[in-house]
């Protein structure tokens, strides 16, 4: 398997839709299904009806996976999106910003 671009914990500022420009922290990434949740983002309500577990019933909000494209990675250095290089430092891959050189965390 290819290593990811986009992980967990990672920075990223959404491209299209909605939330475009916004900025927000990977929750959870599925890659598998090529998806990313991101903190704050794409955020869904669900109208849920009074039931046993939930007697109160009210409006849900919970955020929804984006696909993978939408978003790409904070730069550590502008702030800005950016695409992502795979280099090799001292016998470590490691994930290098390719607006700015800089290296990513993790």
């Amino acid at each position: 398997m290819a290593a990811a671009k986009i992980k967990k914990g990672d920075r990223v500022v959404i491209l299209s839709g909605k939330d475009k420009g916004r900025h927000g922290e990977v929750v959870k990434s599925m890659p598998k299904e090529g998806k990313v949740v991101v903190s704050g983002i794409n955020v869904a309500a669900r109208h849920r009806k009074p039931s046993q577990t939930n007697p109160q019933g009210g409006i849900e909000r919970s955020e929804a996976p984006l696909h993978v494209s939408k978003v790409a990675l904070e730069d550590p250095k502008t702030g800005k999106p950016t695409r992502v290089r795979f280099e090799d430092r001292d016998g470590k891959k490691v994930r290098v910003a390719v607006r700015s050189g800089e290296l990513i965390n993790g």
